[in-house]
């Protein structure tokens, strides 16, 4: 949904009715997570998709449909073994997709919510998938305000609690309440769709490896942050467009910011009088990630500076070093996507095998909340 707001707030600027289609759940090997989305707007233009090509054309008729008449649809969609040339996900998944028109008489947040997430500002959106209150009804939920309705206060009120704490989390997914915001009913299902702030990632050590790591981070979607002490190095010029540059002491600047559990910290230093402090300050803060970079023999000395420093093995436990999966990777570029690859395994539980090695499903279902 992020990449294909700023479309959609064209769109909405300009008064054009649109159709988007959103997933709400998905089941076994989906291809795609709660919360990607496609819209079809003027000109029958598309953007985005939500199964990467598997359902996009019954999605597009759905969506065109929607728009032109203002009434939602929620349909699921999956593999058919009685029919094979059936709209299904041939990967053997199914999903739930919510189909609802989005104009300025529809839903009046819409503007304000594509505007937050551009500027990085937490915000959630409640939208009732089906039941007896309004399909595609809508309400936005901020930290410290709301906008819209689900058609009942008592809903509004229990909605954009629930709301506020998937979105301190970061999650997405489906609620379920009573007409009035009843919290042991299950007749409205609502899909909670959470725009926290992009993840951090921390770099610190500003050399050509911060560079094609720093790269690679921001295609994934973090807001990337290179650190060094030396002013010489760390020259926005050197890293891409975007990319914040600090020029301070490691330890110092990880002491003074702002960290969390989706936080990635990467120590690229491999300098003892850098590395030992800085890895005290990051083994000891909320982070999803700490990685160091260095050979086996430079670990071990860490290892042992960080003991002496009195590290227990515990937080000792957490640090991934030497960096990276082994991918063979020799140049920047190939050790930034071994980077890369370790953090989206860790993210996602997943073991850094291949594939053809593994059995079962490729996208194996999450643990429910």
């Amino acid at each position: 949904m992020r990449e294909i707001l700023p479309v959609l707030e064209d769109w909405y600027a300009a008064g054009e009715p649109f159709g988007l289609a959103t997933v709400v759940a998905v089941s076994r090997s989906a291809p795609r997570d709660p919360g990607a989305a496609m819209a079809v707007g003027p000109g029958d233009e598309a953007v985005g998709s939500v199964s990467g090509g598997c359902v996009e054309g019954a999605v597009f008729e759905l969506a065109r449909e929607v728009a032109a008449s203002g009434g939602a649809r929620l349909e699921t969609f999956g593999y058919s073994d009685e029919d094979a040339f059936a709209v299904g996900l041939t990967c053997g998944g199914e999903i739930t997709v919510l189909v609802r028109p989005v104009t300025r008489d529809l839903d009046p947040s819409f503007g304000a919510v594509a505007a937050s997430v551009a500027a990085g500002e937490p915000v959630a959106v409640a939208t009732v998938t089906d039941g007896p209150a309004r399909r595609g009804a809508t309400l936005a939920v901020w930290p410290d305000r709301t906008s819209g309705t689900l058609g009942t206060s008592g809903l509004d009120a229990a909605v954009a609690a629930d709301a506020r704490g998937e979105l301190a989390l970061g999650a997405t997914g489906v609620r379920h309440y009573g007409p009035r915001g009843q919290r042991r009913e299950d007749a409205v299902p609502v899909f909670l769709h959470s725009f926290a702030p992009p993840p951090r990632m921390l770099v610190f050590g500003a050399i050509d490896y911060a560079a094609a790591v720093a790269r690679i981070g921001d295609f994934l979607g973090y807001r990337v942050t290179v650190c060094d002490a030396r002013p010489v190095f760390a020259t926005p010029r050197r890293f891409p467009a975007g990319v914040e540059v600090v020029v301070a002491w490691p330890h110092r600047y990880l002491r003074g910011t702002d960290t969390d559990g989706r936080t990635v910290i990467c120590v690229l230093t491999h300098d003892p009088k850098f590395d030992v402090p800085l890895l005290e300050v990051a083994l000891r803060r909320p982070a999803a990630y700490v990685g160091a970079m260095g050979s086996r023999r430079t670990h071990d000395e860490r290892r042992g500076r960080l003991v002496e420093a009195g590290l227990t093995e515990r937080e000792l436990s957490r640090l991934r070093s030497p960096v990276g999966l082994d991918l063979g990777a020799r140049t920047p570029e190939e050790v930034a996507v071994s980077v890369a690859a370790e953090i989206v395994a860790l993210r996602w539980g997943g073991s850094g095998v291949p594939l053809t090695a593994t059995t079962g499903a490729v996208h194996p279902p999450r643990a429910a909340r």
